[in-house]
C-alpha cells in the first residue's frame, strides 16, 4: 500500500479545500493517486451533502446588502445547523455573496436565486460544495429585495437580527428607525398593517380572560376591544415609544424630523423553525443499549 504522507494530504486539501481527514481517507482509498483521490472526494462530499439535507437548519446569519446608489438592496437569511458554523469565515462570506447577488439580480424566489451564477458556479452548486466542506446542512431560507426612489437604511445585531428600511429623510433617521425596529420587533408600520390572524388571536385570548371576570356581556366586549387596541398600539411601529426618547412616539419623532417610513423588513434567524431539542443522556443510554 502506498504511503500517505502529510504533504500529500496537505496538497489535496489545498486543491480541493476539503477537510483534512476526508483528504486522508480519499488518498488511502485511491492508493495515493492524487487524481483518483479528487474523484473520491467529489463523490463523498456530494454524498455528505445529500445526507445532510434532512437535518434541521435553525441557526445561521442574516445578510444585508445595499447598492452603491442606495436605491436597491436586499436582506437574506441563510441557515446552518449549529452556531459554531455561523461563525465560519466561508459561511459568512457565502451569506454576504448571496445578499449582494439578490441586490443586483432581484430573483423572483429562492428557487430562481439558486440557479443564478455565483462566480464560476451556481448558488446551489456553491451551497452544496460548502455543505461538503463544512459537514453541515446549509440552506438559503428567504430573502426580500428592495427597490426605492427614497433611501435605504439597515441594522444588523450580531448577525442574528437584521432590519432593512425604506424611508424618506436624513440618514441618521433611517439608522435610528432600523435600530428601533430591531429592538421592538413591530409587526407592521401601523395598526392597519397588522395581520387579521394576529388580531383575532389577541381577541380570542382577551375574550377568554374577560369572560372570567363575571361581568355582563356588553362590559366584556368593551374589555376585549380595549385589550385589542392596547395590543395594536404595542405592535404597530408608529405608535410605539421611540427607543431613544420614550417621551415621543415613532410617529412624533418622524414628524419632528420631517421624515417618513415606507416599508421595513425584519428577519430573525430561525424564527418559526422548530428546533430539535437533544436529550444527551437519553442518546448515550440508547447508544449503550445498542452496543450490548
Amino acid at each position: 500500500m502506498a504511503e500517505i504522507t502529510a504533504a500529500m494530504v496537505k496538497a489535496l486539501r489545498e486543491k480541493t479545500d476539503a477537510p483534512m481527514m476526508e483528504c486522508k481517507k480519499a488518498l488511502t482509498e485511491a492508493a495515493g493517486d492524487m487524481a483518483r483521490a479528487e474523484e473520491v472526494l467529489r463523490v463523498k462530499l456530494g454524498s455528505k451533502a445529500s445526507k445532510a439535507a434532512s437535518r434541521v437548519t435553525a441557526e445561521g446569519l442574516i445578510g444585508i446588502s445595499i447598492a452603491a446608489d442606495g436605491k436597491s438592496g436586499a436582506i437574506v437569511e441563510v441557515n446552518c445547523e449549529t452556531d459554531f458554523v455561523a461563525k465560519n469565515d466561508d459561511f459568512i462570506a457565502f451569506v454576504q455573496q448571496v445578499a449582494d447577488l439578490v441586490t443586483a439580480q432581484a430573483p423572483a424566489d429562492v428557487a430562481a436565486l439558486s440557479e443564478l451564477a455565483l462566480g464560476d458556479a451556481s448558488v446551489e452548486a456553491t451551497r452544496a460544495a460548502l455543505v461538503g466542506k463544512i459537514g453541515e446542512n446549509l440552506s438559503v431560507r428567504r430573502f426580500k429585495h428592495f427597490k426605492t426612489d427614497n433611501a435605504l437604511a439597515s441594522y444588523l445585531h450580531g448577525g442574528k437580527i437584521g432590519v432593512l428600511v425604506d424611508f424618506d429623510g436624513a440618514s441618521e433617521v433611517g439608522k435610528d428607525l432600523a435600530m428601533h425596529i430591531a429592538a421592538t420587533k413591530p409587526k407592521a408600520i401601523d395598526e392597519h398593517g397588522v395581520a387579521d390572524a394576529d388580531k383575532e388571536a389577541e381577541r380570542s385570548v382577551a375574550r377568554q380572560k374577560a369572560a372570567e371576570s363575571g361581568k355582563p356581556p356588553e362590559i366584556v366586549e368593551k374589555m376585549v376591544e380595549g385589550a385589542v387596541q392596547k395590543f395594536l398600539k404595542e405592535v404597530a411601529l408608529l405608535s410605539q415609544p421611540f427607543v431613544k426618547n420614550d417621551k415621543l412616539s415613532v410617529a412624533q419623532m418622524l414628524k419632528e424630523q420631517g421624515a417618513s417610513i415606507k416599508h421595513f423588513e425584519l428577519f430573525v434567524v430561525g424564527e418559526g423553525i422548530e428546533k430539535k431539542v437533544s436529550d444527551f443522556a437519553a442518546e448515550v443510554a440508547a447508544a449503550a443499549a445498542g452496543n450490548q
